[in-house]
């Protein structure tokens, strides 16, 4: 088989990374950055058509596996900002103010919940000044909590 010219491994990078804005899934930028990646080693080195074929499979298969295995993993967003109340259900967190008569409790978390690190609450049970308790349902501006056996 005949060398394929560098031009066209150019062109053909350059149409899979348009493509990928349509996809938004970087499967396709990295095959168009191993086609060009390929392009330009063809213009530095004489190889043949096979050669680069072969080349571009396995720059492919190096940056999928590389982006897909490292890299986009550390990328996902692993807050649950912008969630609502029921994402947070079973937070841990520990009572900073007894609930009394009248009285609302307050509990801290160590990961602020919808914004705010301390909330006012209510227990299911008798709970002591800075034990674990865990979120079961938000009902306005405060938080029923139950002590973590």
């Amino acid at each position: 088989m005949t060398a394929i010219a560098p031009w066209i491994w150019l062109v053909f990078g350059l149409v899979l990374i348009s493509f990928e804005m349509l996809a938004l899934t970087f499967a396709m930028l990295m095959f168009g950055i191993a086609a060009i990646l390929t392009a330009l080693i063809s213009w530095i080195l004489p190889i043949g058509g096979v050669t680069q074929i072969l080349l571009w499979l396995v720059t492919s298969s190096v940056l999928c596996v590389l982006w897909f295995g490292l890299v986009n993993p550390k990328l996902k967003n692993k807050t649950k900002a912008g969630l609502g109340g029921e994402a947070w259900i079973g937070e841990i967190g520990f009572i900073t103010r007894l609930p009394g008569d009248g009285i609302m409790g307050k509990v801290r978390f160590t990961t602020p919940v919808l914004g705010s690190d301390e909330w006012s609450c209510r227990t299911t049970a008798p709970v002591e000044l800075g034990q674990r308790v865990m979120l079961k349902q938000i009902i306005g501006n405060e938080m029923l909590v139950a002590p973590v056996i």
